[in-house]
């Protein structure tokens, strides 16, 4: 932490680490995230993108603000309020698609494969083949 606004602006997390309110915050939203996902996983083609975005975004090593739009991205998601309902059959989670994919775009490149080896195995996939990581 730099300044003095940093240290100020901190709670105790989980196993007594300091984290910066904002990310205390988007724990709560992270908590809705996964029983969600777990319950559409079937339905979603993207389901393997937002568990990869959500355990980057869990990542120590993610930078702040990478963490932030993932959040922000998940925060959507599990938001019961949509642009486009999630029980509109075929287009429901189109708009959830469209964010988590802007998102994607901006800090993808923080997506590291040990996020997506986590999806895979938190929603059952297999691994891809020809990937010998």
């Amino acid at each position: 932490m730099t300044d003095a606004a940093e240290i100020i602006n901190t709670v105790k997390g989980e196993g007594g680490v300091y984290l910066p309110k904002s990310i205390q915050r988007n724990e709560r939203v992270a908590r809705g995230v996964i029983p969600k996902l777990l319950r559409l996983a079937g339905q979603l083609p993207f389901a393997d993108d937002l568990a990869s975005a959500y355990y980057c975004a869990r990542d120590p090593l993610t930078p702040a603000k990478a963490k932030a739009v993932l959040f922000a991205a998940a925060a959507y998601f599990v938001m019961p309020a949509d642009m486009l309902p999630d029980v509109i059959v075929g287009l429901g989670f189109s708009d959830d698609a469209a964010v988590l994919a802007t998102a994607l775009g901006v800090v993808g490149s923080h997506v590291k494969e040990r996020h997506r080896v986590m999806a895979r195995r938190l929603l059952r996939l297999p691994e891809p083949i020809g990937d010998k990581t």
